[in-house]
């Protein structure tokens, strides 16, 4: 398996979006759990296992699925027009 299937995995049913459930933001597994909740923990210094112990129905696979959603969300080339 090379490495873009290995991170479709990791995504495959950790990352829904539903217009109906915290404003169509992406949340995982369809908890109340948004993927920027994850990411705020993060980067105000938390690590995973205490980012699982704020959050305890999240496994560490949740937490790792959070960051390469955000890295792909991040990574596209931009260009700015000055």
């Amino acid at each position: 398996m090379n490495r873009q299937d290995q991170t479709a995995n990791v995504l495959e049913g950790r990352i829904t979006i539903d217009p109906a459930l915290c404003g169509g933001r992406p949340c995982i597994r369809g908890m109340r759990i948004r993927v920027s909740d994850v990411l705020a923990l993060m980067a105000s210094g938390l690590n995973t296992k205490q980012v699982l112990e704020e959050l305890p129905n999240l496994t560490e696979d949740d937490v790792h699925a959070c960051l390469v959603y955000a890295s792909r969300r991040v990574d596209h080339s931009t260009v700015w027009v000055i």
